[in-house]
């Protein structure tokens, strides 16, 4: 009877509920509002625009939806734009990009993941020296590098050739991927690696039957960082390429900025929808596995 009492006095226990409207929430969920119509209605004004016609796009009201909807934009923005005295579109761009992106992306990563492998278990006679070159490395600006790595690839020969951007991106890729190889091989549990050195198992065997199944969101961190920047690159490809090379992002400028004919403020919001298309895919796909990756020690020092 007493304790019923004493617990009647006391009252419910725990933590106070938090009311839906406080202060604390109205501030959170309104600065979220606020930053996703921020990046939510360029995309918005950019799309409906590509589907009017140009004659609706001439009344000057840019957040209207269409009034009748047509993809002859799209189209045209793939097929049939003109730069300069090419008018095939974002079509020969696009498969540039993927002629540097894939074999950008597989080299760098592969490279990078073994450097990472290396620097976090195997420690060599200047591992420490290695490392602080390519953190450095990470920061030096890509102008102060851009006219001695055109001369370099002049004298090899591979100047103005999709080969020789995909050593440009591998290459600068190498740092930053390499870092978050390190450490997140760094962060997982050294019990496992010297088992397997107790078993007798070597360099090659540690990494492919060991590492690597227990990488998967560290490299798909490393493939959507890679695809990214490779795919949204535009200084390395107006450099170090050719017309006939250019990837999609030049393509894209190109068009933009075209100076022939009238201005088709519809095919360029079209044109730039399609550029930034692939990046959003493989963003929306791998979203979750990105979010895991870094959580599970890509950004660990």
């Amino acid at each position: 009877m007493a304790m019923s009492q004493t617990l009647a006095t006391d009252g419910p226990r725990g933590p106070k509920p938090r009311h839906t409207f406080s202060k604390r929430n109205i501030f959170i969920y309104g600065t979220l509002f606020v930053v996703a119509v921020y990046y939510l209605l360029p995309l918005y004004v950019m799309v409906v625009t590509s589907l009017k016609g140009m004659p609706e796009v001439r009344l000057g009201n840019i957040f209207s939806p269409p009034l009748e909807i047509t993809f002859e934009p799209w189209v045209k923005a793939w097929a049939t734009a003109c730069t300069g005295l090419n008018c095939d579109g974002l079509s020969r761009g696009f498969w540039n990009s993927v002629r540097i992106t894939v074999p950008s992306v597989i080299l760098s990563i592969a490279i990078a993941s073994v450097n990472g492998y290396a620097l976090a278990n195997w420690r060599f006679k200047g591992s420490e020296l290695f490392f602080t070159i390519l953190i450095i490395g990470a920061f030096i600006p890509y102008q102060v590098m851009l006219y001695p790595i055109v001369i370099i690839l002049r004298e090899i020969g591979l100047y103005g050739s999709l080969s020789g951007l995909v050593i440009v991106h591998s290459i600068f890729g190498m740092p930053i991927l390499t870092l978050l190889f390190r450490n997140y091989f760094a962060s997982l549990p050294e019990e496992l690696f010297k088992a397997a050195r107790v078993d007798g198992a070597g360099f090659w065997s540690i990494y492919l039957r060991i590492m690597l199944p227990m990488s998967v969101p560290i490299f798909v961190v490393a493939v959507i960082l890679q695809i990214t920047g490779i795919w949204n690159d535009f200084l390395f490809g107006v450099v170090y390429t050719r017309p006939e090379t250019y990837p999609m992002t030049v393509q894209l400028n190109n068009i933009v900025n075209s100076v022939q004919g009238v201005k088709e403020y519809n095919v360029n919001m079209a044109a730039t929808l399609l550029t930034g298309l692939v990046p959003l895919v493989v963003y929306f796909i791998s979203g979750k596995l990105f979010v895991r990756g870094i959580a599970a020690g890509a950004v660990k020092g």
